[in-house]
């Protein structure tokens, strides 16, 4: 059955909504079960710094994943492989600080969970004890399934992430779509099941066939929150500096950017750097006497 968006519940008039509502406290794993009964539909966005954070919370955004993406758009690497849990940590506490409504999300970088339950419960619980974040994101299907089941356990709120897992692009050989042919969309869908019946909150659905994200959705009573994967999912994320235009270069096929920021900020740096060697910068007015 498809979600009817457009419902008097999931209207933006309606003060419950998570996106256009009314409430000023923080999204709670709550609200979101909720939004997927009413099918409602909403945005989230990445964000790794106070600034940043602060603005899209004021602009209504739901849910902010601090997430690995960082290491691709904010410390420079060529993957999120080689994110560390200290960066993690502090980009989760600023954006948490940025904050007033949204549930932050923070990620658990590679080789922080992979060993077992264990070691992701104790990376998971420095995270929410020292940033403040809400909830924990991490990746895999059912080879994660007990990792999220201890945290569940432990009452640190999940969000999964199957189809292409970024942290995986080494085994991958690249950014694949997933969930291709018979064999590898019933594995997707096992996945799918395996989180949520290890008490996932939501489940992000990266770069996977639109019509089998639809099935996913369709069979899960979480959340599905979509990159990549079609229009027919329970929410849509995206990086930031993809969404805004920041990103240099050829972007992936399913981003739409919504700014062209990097080009707004090289011609205000141009016209600083211009004013500055004219002379024009400082004027009078910048000027103490």
């Amino acid at each position: 059955m498809t979600h009817a968006p457009n419902t008097p519940d999931s209207s933006p008039a309606n003060p419950k909504a998570l996106y256009g509502g009314k409430s000023s406290r923080r999204v709670t794993v709550r609200d979101i079960a909720a939004a997927k009964a009413r099918g409602e539909k909403w945005p989230m966005l990445t964000a790794y710094d106070a600034m940043t954070a602060s603005v899209f919370d004021e602009s209504g955004i739901p849910v902010l994943l601090v997430g690995d993406s960082m290491g691709n758009c904010h410390l420079g690497y060529e993957s999120t492989v080689p994110v560390t849990m200290d960066e993690i940590a502090v980009l989760s506490a600023a954006v948490v600080r940025g904050t007033q409504r949204a549930l932050v999300v923070a990620d658990l970088p590679f080789g922080s969970y992979q060993e077992g339950p264990v070691q992701a419960l104790r990376n998971a619980t420095r995270l929410v004890k020292e940033t403040g974040v809400g909830a924990i994101k991490l990746e895999g299907g059912e080879r994660s399934a007990e990792q999220i089941k201890l945290l569940v356990e432990a009452g640190i709120p999940v969000m999964a992430h199957i189809g292409l897992t970024p942290q995986s692009v080494n085994a991958f050989g690249g950014y694949p779509v997933q969930g291709r042919g018979e064999e590898a969309a019933q594995q997707l869908l096992r996945d799918a099941k395996a989180v949520q019946d290890a008490g996932a909150f939501s489940v992000v659905l990266e770069l996977v066939p639109a019509e089998l994200a639809a099935e996913v959705t369709r069979t899960l009573h979480i959340p599905t929150v979509g990159i990549g994967a079609g229009q027919e999912c329970d929410a849509q994320v995206l990086v930031w500096t993809d969404m805004a235009g920041m990103t240099s270069g050829r972007v992936p096929r399913f981003v739409k950017q919504y700014a062209q920021l990097r080009e707004t900020l090289g011609e205000a740096a141009r016209a600083f750097g211009a004013d500055v060697v004219g002379g024009a910068y400082p004027a009078e007015e910048h000027a103490f006497h």
